[in-house]
């Protein structure tokens, strides 16, 4: 199985998650966000965690199962924390300030 697509997405308190073939709904504090992923996958609900199964070892389906843990596990954290980009400045001889 892939390393990725087998760990899995432990589900916050306060998030929702509705699964219909082939489309994942998460829903939380900062909003709602919908992915489309392939209707060969099975995404269930266990314990609180969200898991991601395959079919078969096809080629095809290894690719896809990691792609959707990592969609999946995004939109979760999209609806619980929300999205932030963070600039990391490395090196001498830069001059920055914050304004604003």
């Amino acid at each position: 199985m892939s390393r990725i697509g087998r760990s899995p997405i432990p589900l916050p308190k306060g998030v929702d998650l509705d699964v219909r073939r082939g489309h994942v709904t998460v829903k939380g504090p900062k909003g709602m966000l919908e992915v489309d992923i392939s209707p060969r996958l099975t995404v269930s609900v266990e314990n609180g965690e969200v898991l991601v199964q395959r079919p078969s070892d096809a080629r095809s389906d290894r690719a896809q199962h990691g792609l959707a843990r990592s969609l999946i596990a995004n939109a979760v954290t999209g609806v619980h924390e929300g999205f932030s980009k963070n600039l990391e400045i490395q090196g001498v001889g830069y001059r920055c300030a914050m304004k604003g």
